[in-house]
């Protein structure tokens, strides 16, 4: 179960948003889908869910897409500068 994949649908159902949401957060660079098919279609695992629900909070709290996305990236930029 640990490698579950999910499609849009399904993730979003499972994070409690609409699949509008989750396809616009993929349009903003929110989220990345882990895998993408030969047809296109997007896929997410059970840490893009968790991810999915942290925006959503985050977002729900007050905190624009626009700040969420930068503290992502900041995170995601300061993690690998600490591989010495």
């Amino acid at each position: 179960m640990g490698n579950e994949l999910y499609s849009i649908g399904q993730a979003a159902k499972k994070a409690g948003i609409s699949t509008q949401s989750l396809q616009y957060y993929l349009m903003v660079g929110l989220i990345e889908p882990v895998e993408v098919s030969q047809t296109g279609r997007r896929h997410f695992d059970e840490k893009s869910v968790e991810k999915i629900r942290l925006i959503k909070k985050l977002n729900k709290s007050g905190y624009p897409l626009r700040a969420i996305k930068e503290l992502f990236i900041e995170g995601s930029e300061s993690l690998k500068g600490d591989d010495k």
